[in-house]
């Protein structure tokens, strides 16, 4: 495989036998993004892996789409595998684009670098529990639902609003002089919020929802963070069949602010008559303009005059360390999709 890492001794090891000898069934492809978090960080994790028992390789990717070429190629094989994403939330979108559909194939995520939003549904010390590999190869995998979007399969959030943009523009405030981190992330907001403003003339067809107007924020959960820590609805399941969304139509840029700690932290039933919530299968909208919506899934922009968003009727299955858990701590009756 391409920049593959082949250490002296893995050759034992990847022809499928463990340090007793005995047979190992499953291969274990870690795919790094080298972009992603410090060189030190990167050089733990290769320290980690050399010490499993079993098969292992390291792929590096080099460019946009590596990562789904790399998990597709593996599970096209229909050998059991595990593929590990060691990078960002954009990696762990990629391997499982690549991996989706295959009962052959589980992924996971290593977290390197400072995103890793849907890993927040396994509690504050999801990085810490995701970042010992010896316990993610031994541990239990589960079918995680998948979304659909426009053809790109997404397995956290899709966002669709003025929270989009912001995201999309932090890229751009990254390569300003003296702009890192946070300070783009703040200056991006400031830019859309005050300046570039909140609403966007739009069509949204969600459930019994049919609206045709000014819009703020399309939100749709199958994971429960976005953003670097957004909960909009803190009760969503990546299994239960189930798509979480939110809209917030038109509000004053006051009103935005004083609403966006509480929709932040999943308090999204408390404002009915400014949120509105649909749990179900499907969500469509489109610019009343004809000019692109900027849509962010999984941390990946696109842009397109129109969106449906759908559960996917692919699944992905997704393994853990053992005793870790994404039950929500914030349980509500979803009840019937409305």
């Amino acid at each position: 495989m391409a920049s593959g890492d082949r250490p002296a001794g893995a050759g034992e090891r990847k022809s499928g036998e463990d340090g007793s000898g005995k047979v190992c069934a499953v291969r274990h492809l870690f795919i790094i993004n080298p972009a992603a978090g410090k060189g030190e960080s990167r050089r733990r994790l290769e320290q980690a892996v050399r010490g499993l028992d079993c098969p292992w390789e390291m792929a590096y990717t080099q460019k946009e789409g590596d990562a789904c070429r790399y998990a597709r190629a593996a599970a096209e094989t229909g050998k059991p595998v595990r593929i590990y994403a060691c990078g960002g939330d954009g990696t762990l979108n990629e391997v499982v684009n690549g991996a989706a559909g295959y009962d052959n194939a589980a992924v996971t995520n290593v977290p390197l670098g400072t995103g890793n939003d849907f890993l927040k549904i396994f509690g504050p010390d999801c990085k810490a529990l995701f970042s010992d590999v010896a316990a993610l190869a031994a541990g239990p995998q589960a079918p995680f639902d998948l979304m659909d979007c426009n053809g790109k399969l997404g397995i956290g959030v899709v966002c669709a609003g003025v929270d989009a943009r912001i995201a999309a523009d932090v890229h751009r405030y990254k390569s300003l002089p003296l702009v890192r981190g946070i300070g783009a992330y703040i200056l991006s907001l400031a830019v859309n919020v005050l300046f570039k403003g909140i609403l966007r003339p739009m069509a949204v067809e969600m459930g019994e929802l049919d609206y045709r107007g000014e819009n703020a924020i399309i939100c749709v959960c199958n994971g429960r963070y976005y953003g670097g820590g957004f909960m909009p609805v803190g009760e969503a399941m990546p299994d239960d069949g189930v798509l979480d969304m939110l809209v917030v139509p038109k509000v004053s840029r006051f009103t935005f602010l004083r609403l966006i700690g509480k929709y932040s932290t999943g308090h999204y039933r408390e404002y009915p008559q400014l949120i509105y919530p649909h749990h179900g299968q499907e969500i469509r909208y489109a610019s009343l303009t004809g000019r692109d919506v900027t849509t962010v899934v999984d941390g990946e922009v696109m842009r397109a005059p129109a969106f449906t968003v759908k559960l996917s009727d692919k699944r992905v299955n997704f393994f853990y360390p053992a005793g870790a858990s994404y039950q929500p701590t914030m349980q509500l009756d979803k009840g019937s999709p409305n």
